[in-house]
């Protein structure tokens, strides 16, 4: 199970960090990822870090405002969004994927969802 937090109003500029916390077989997720969709649009992908290595990803029209890091020992998985905008208003997802195979970008390589978290940004 996936519990996303964090997800608010803020300011045009301002900044969040988003929590996901894994529960259950945790020991058996390859790779997080957070995607988010807004009204009206498909949910699109935004940052994936691989549970073991490390490794990061992340939108090519987001980068510089985004980090993602996870900690293993608390089976959480942290999205931090600095510079929002109003574009960025959306439902945040996190999701897991068990296995290595498929591109880290694609939704369907996931296999467990969280809830989502509203992010709002004001102008």
């Amino acid at each position: 199970q996936l519990q996303a937090s964090g997800g608010g109003l803020v300011q045009a500029g301002g900044s969040l960090r988003l929590s996901c916390a894994a529960s259950g077989q945790t020991y058996s997720m390859n790779r997080m990822g957070w995607f988010r969709q807004a009204p009206g649009k498909e949910r699109e992908f935004v940052a994936a870090i691989t549970w073991s290595e490390g490794m990061t990803y992340y939108v090519d029209q987001m980068k510089g405002r985004l980090t993602i890091s996870r900690d293993n020992t608390k089976n959480t998985v942290l999205l931090q969004i600095y510079g929002l905008k109003p574009e960025d208003t959306a439902v945040y997802y996190c999701a897991a994927a068990r296995f290595a195979a498929g591109t880290i970008a694609r939704k369907e390589v996931y296999d467990y969802w969280g809830q989502g978290t509203l992010v709002t940004v004001s102008s």
